[in-house]
């Protein structure tokens, strides 16, 4: 007799551009299948009969098992599966291209805690779902709307040979001395090898692989990485050093003083350095990011241009493809480099990479190309708790309480608000050119809030404190995961 599983689901799991759910406790087996086979009818739906897709895992004890699910339900739909194995989500996404198939999906909860999987995926190359798609995606799965067909499945041997050759083309005439930790994660089996063989001298933090994560999770933006590798660095006299997440797509900076440079920044650094081999180009920012891009001297003076969107690495990457930007930048440290330095999609390594030579080209240190930009005051991005079903609505309300604000030319620290952006949240700009943003986080039951100031700690702070004013009124934002 054969016992099934009951389906079950947790639809606050689809989110605005990936999945994310704890496992097993908001998805089970048997829903991760109908989530295969849901994504399986899309492809065929969008493509064409018995399409071909890559997929791969990241280093979770569990992940292996989620993906033999997703399998079972992509080839009931139809798809012929192709299984690179352990590998990060660039990986995946390289092997679109490399292997000219017709999809992608990849096992990963990212830097989210134990516990928690989640699901990577895209059609068209180079990209991941909008949240149209996640929203398509949804309804077909929580209502069964299956195509039926017969795929099949197959292993791709030895593919991160083939990824990591495409990224070391090019070699560091310098000998840069460089950290890379992990955080136990899946990018310590890549990352590693690449920078030496680009000609770095590697010092590895953390680079082997451990799916409990001992010491912190592989999150660039997490402050007990970030303190290991700054002391990693200065013991060792490093030019720089790199923190990648747990499934490689981003990367966070310590400077050769062991300061953290936020990713807005590095970003900034790059199209500089840019901007001088790439004129007339145009360079895609997250709202998160500084507002030092709109009048950046070296920028103005190469004709490039920067603009402002939503967070989210498939929103970024989607409009970097759409209007033909050379790269796009995102604080929480997702680059995205169009041809010739890359594919559009984000990859914590490739990123690296353009910062590594970014200092090969440059006869500076890290922390003086640093130094040479306008100085800002800008807190860390904070998340205070607001519930998955009321966080969008909270931020809708605080829109609409902004603009009126602006328009009774009401004041913060003295300054007017001059300009509302609204294309992910909030962003509002004051006379000085310091800014504040509320916007719905994509990943889990929170806001998220950013002040920057071009003057100085204590307007950071009132600004700050004016959004943790209009917050508090609400009465549905509880605690911060961290304050200024």
């Amino acid at each position: 007799m054969v016992i099934t599983e009951d389906i079950h689901i947790n639809p606050l799991g689809f989110r605005e551009y990936d999945a994310r759910w704890l496992y097993p406790q908001d998805i089970n087996k048997s829903g991760i299948k109908n989530v295969g086979q849901g994504f399986g009818t899309q492809i065929v739906a969008k493509t064409k009969k018995n399409p071909r897709v890559i997929v791969g895992h990241d280093y979770r004890s569990y992940s292996e098992e989620v993906k033999k699910e997703l399998i079972k339900g992509l080839v009931n739909s139809g798809c012929k599966v192709e299984d690179i194995g352990l590998a990060l989500s660039p990986t995946v996404y390289f092997a679109q291209f490399n292997l000219k198939a017709d999809a992608v999906a990849m096992i990963t909860a990212s830097h989210n805690e134990n516990g928690w999987t989640g699901i990577k995926m895209g059609i068209e190359k180079g990209l991941t779902h909008s949240p149209i798609e996640m929203n398509e995606l949804k309804e077909i799965v929580l209502k069964k709307k299956f195509l039926n067909g017969k795929g099949s499945y197959k292993k791709i041997k030895k593919f991160k040979e083939i990824y990591i050759n495409n990224l070391i083309k090019r070699k560091i005439k310098k000998k840069l001395k460089i950290v890379v930790a992990c955080g136990n994660g899946t990018a310590g089996i890549f990352a590693p090898e690449v920078f030496k063989k680009i000609g770095c001298d590697v010092i590895e933090l953390d680079c082997n692989l451990d799916y409990n994560f001992p010491k912190y999770n592989p999150n660039p933006e997490d402050i007990k990485m970030l303190n290991a590798i700054s002391k990693e660095v200065k013991k060792n006299k490093a030019d720089i050093g790199f923190g990648f997440d747990g499934d490689g797509d981003r990367v966070g900076v310590i400077d050769n003083n062991g300061k953290e440079i936020y990713s807005d920044k590095v970003g900034l650094l790059i199209a500089r350095d840019l901007s001088s081999n790439y004129k007339n180009k145009k360079f895609i920012v997250d709202v998160k990011s500084t507002g030092l891009f709109l009048n950046d001297k070296i920028l103005l003076k190469n004709n490039c241009e920067a603009i402002y969107w939503k967070t989210g690495h498939s929103h970024i990457k989607r409009k970097v493809n759409e209007i033909k930007a050379l790269a796009g930048f995102e604080k929480s440290g997702h680059f995205f480099f169009n041809q010739p330095l890359g594919y559009g999609y984000d990859d914590g390594i490739n990123s690296a990479i353009q910062v590594c030579n970014l200092l090969d080209n440059q006869n500076k240190k890290l922390s003086e190309l640093i130094d040479d930009l306008p100085k800002t005051y800008q807190t860390p991005t904070m998340a205070p708790f607001c519930k998955d079903e009321e966080k969008y609505s909270v931020v809708e309300s605080l829109v609409n309480k902004v603009k009126s604000l602006k328009e009774n030319n009401s004041k913060i620290d003295g300054q007017k608000i001059t300009n509302v952006l609204t294309v992910n949240g909030i962003r509002f700009s004051l006379e000085d050119g310091s800014w504040g943003l509320i916007r719905a986080s994509s990943n889990k039951p929170s806001l998220v809030v950013v002040t920057e100031s071009t003057t100085s700690d204590v307007r950071k702070k009132k600004i700050f404190d004016f959004i943790d004013n209009l917050l508090k009124n609400t009465g549905k934002v509880g605690e911060y995961d961290q304050k200024i």
